[in-house]
């Protein structure tokens, strides 16, 4: 049969490829972006074996809904916990963490997969250098609701809901935003197309553009990132309901204007430091940016605490 039909052969061979390559994709992007309600994380891919890396490849990733494993209390730490609406749909918790003298208030956001408590050896030291802090869980994550998350673009709006809340209700005398990788993202975001505007800004781990940053994930993995990366994205897109493609830090840093303080770690493969750089050269206002020599995409305050305070401390000094 196949030396009677070759050519049909070879069609329906590609046909098939194309269609399960895409199953794949709406498999794996629908499972990084709805969070499990139960099982065991899948590991990075760097810390995969080839053969778990094969069948991560085909059965998909897990990624069970982020939850807060500590409190301020466990660090010394007095704080309320506050409910706002970001819309009729979405409702997020924060924890306010006040200071008697306080310099000003940060609103801190976690990262992907995340959720605020692990933001809290950062909230110490912010507290430590005078400064109160309001940390948010994403919708998706902690004690927010719902289980999606969208890699930084709708976070975008709770970000803003955010910086409306803290300013009815707790009147700060000024506020800076930090964020850690997705959270760096969705401050970005705000700031450009939800017109927030923050006195400052300290973002960490950020990446360029949606298709480098997934890009790099199937590079972790040991696979060629074309035509997978655009795959991933479009199912994605589809999926979340916003054109990925366009979901870029370094257009969204056009239009930020305020003092940028920013961190990256010079070992990041989620992120690249020539990507980072690159978002940076796009701020306008007065910018600085830091190097976390040996450091990946981790929390930066945890690998090189002493280098995180003295930066961050200067600059906020200032």
């Amino acid at each position: 049969m196949v030396r009677r039909f070759p050519k049909r052969i070879v069609v329906l061979a590609i046909l098939l490829a194309v269609i399960v390559s895409n199953l794949l994709a709406y498999k794996h992007a629908y499972a990084m972006l709805h969070f499990s309600q139960r099982g065991e994380r899948t590991s990075k891919p760097e810390e995969l074996s080839i053969l778990q890396r094969i069948w991560v490849l085909f059965t998909g990733v897990n990624i069970p809904r982020p939850t807060n494993d500590t409190t301020p209390n466990d660090y010394g730490l007095t704080y309320e916990t506050h409910t706002f609406k970001v819309d009729d749909e979405t409702e997020l918790e924060a924890w306010y963490i006040p200071h008697p003298e306080s310099a000003g208030l940060i609103l801190m956001f976690h990262g992907y997969a995340s959720a605020k408590s692990s933001l809290l050896p950062e909230a110490q030291a912010f507290n430590q250098m005078g400064y109160a802090t309001f940390l948010v869980d994403f919708r998706g994550s902690g004690n927010s609701n719902q289980s999606e998350t969208s890699i930084g673009y709708y976070e975008a709006d709770d970000v803003a809901a955010a910086v409306n809340y803290v300013q009815s209700k707790i009147e700060p005398k000024a506020i800076i935003l930090y964020g850690q990788s997705m959270g760096g993202v969705a401050i970005l975001r705000a700031i450009a197309e939800n017109e927030v505007k923050p006195q400052g800004v300290i973002v960490e781990a950020v990446f360029d553009k949606m298709v480098s940053t997934v890009a790099n994930r199937f590079a972790s993995m040991g696979i060629p990132a074309f035509p997978g990366t655009q795959m991933l994205i479009f199912w994605g897109s589809l999926i979340e309901g916003y054109w990925g493609f366009q979901h870029n830090p370094i257009d969204y840093a056009q239009k930020v204007d305020c003092p940028v303080l920013m961190l990256h770690g010079t070992d990041d493969e989620r992120a690249t430091l020539e990507q980072a750089q690159a978002v940076f050269e796009q701020f306008k206002g007065k910018k600085e940016f830091e190097e976390f020599i040996g450091v990946g995409h981790e929390s930066y305050f945890v690998a090189r605490p002493s280098q995180w305070k003295e930066v961050v401390g200067q600059v906020l000094a200032q």
